[in-house]
């Protein structure tokens, strides 16, 4: 599979394509100054990235439209040649909720479509507009939904996820890897007690080999498996930085050592859902 920086599509088995490297754009937005959103999707744009990955839950699709529209002013890009990727969240599960809040995704990004619509969390939380609800004594509130869809795979060096990625080889099925550095440190979310992957030594070695980082070697090993990776960044460098990963190639024994490295370790465990009934990860512990 040749992919270069100017092309860097994989086909879908419905005709369409997707970029194999995205912009992940989650934020706190408590803690993420105005417009700072905006401005890495623009310099992302620039850099050269064709895929957006956002979420009515980061609560910044205005500035993820907003940039996308300027660079179609500009003249940069056509709208053709963005994939946005947006989610439903946990809270809008029921069916009746579905289109509604789609229509409200594109109303904050001013666009008319977006090119794939995915459910976020596999499990659902109480249906309203609080993105976390809880009751009086501070326990969440899930809610029983019944999900006939499929949804996005965490996949990086310490979780390879090999027995997935074969099955959806062989039924033509694209693999979107989210976490693909594993850097998150969100104790919502993250089991923070998990080794940290970028420091891992072969990674670091075949970085100095190659003059690259740990997280270029991690994103190039799993484009060149053909898994799209869509690490998140709103530091210029960083951005410009997970692009520059198409001027070099692993070898096949790289790649296979990069595999062994499997350690099973999800660093995405959902803790606010580990009481849920359908929390989907109890048998791995």
């Amino acid at each position: 599979m040749y992919l270069s920086a100017a092309y860097h599509r994989i086909p879908l088995s419905d005709g369409n394509s997707i970029p194999i490297i995205g912009l992940g754009t989650y934020s706190e937005p408590r803690l993420t100054p105005k417009g700072t959103c905006a401005r890495a999707v623009k310099i992302a744009i620039d850099t050269g990235y064709r895929h957006i990955d956002g979420a009515y839950l980061y609560q910044n699709e205005h500035e993820v439209g907003e940039a996308i529209r300027e660079k179609i002013a500009e003249g940069k890009v056509q709208r053709q040649d963005i994939f946005y990727c947006g989610k439903l969240w946990a809270t809008h599960h029921d069916p009746q909720m579905v289109r509604p809040t789609l229509e409200r995704t594109l109303k904050d990004l001013q666009l008319d479509y977006v090119d794939l619509y995915i459910i976020e969390i596999p499990m659902a939380f109480k249906p309203g507009d609080e993105f976390y609800p809880k009751d009086e004594n501070g326990k969440w509130l899930y809610h029983k939904s019944n999900l006939c869809a499929t949804w996005e795979v965490e996949c990086h060096p310490y979780f390879t996820q090999p027995k997935l990625l074969k099955f959806c080889q062989q039924h033509d099925i694209v693999i979107i890897a989210y976490s693909p550095l594993g850097t998150s440190r969100n104790p919502s979310w993250v089991n923070v007690s998990s080794p940290p992957l970028l420091k891992d030594a072969l990674l670091n070695s075949l970085g100095k080999k190659y003059n690259k980082t740990a997280a270029q070697v991690v994103l190039r090993f799993n484009i060149q498996r053909g898994v799209v990776v869509i690490p998140k960044s709103f530091n210029p460098e960083r951005i410009k930085e997970n692009f520059q990963i198409f001027d070099f190639s692993l070898t096949e024994e790289e790649m296979k050592g990069i595999e062994d490295l499997n350690k099973n370790v999800r660093f995405v465990e959902m803790l606010m859902w580990c009481d849920h009934p359908e929390y989907p990860f109890h048998e791995e512990y």
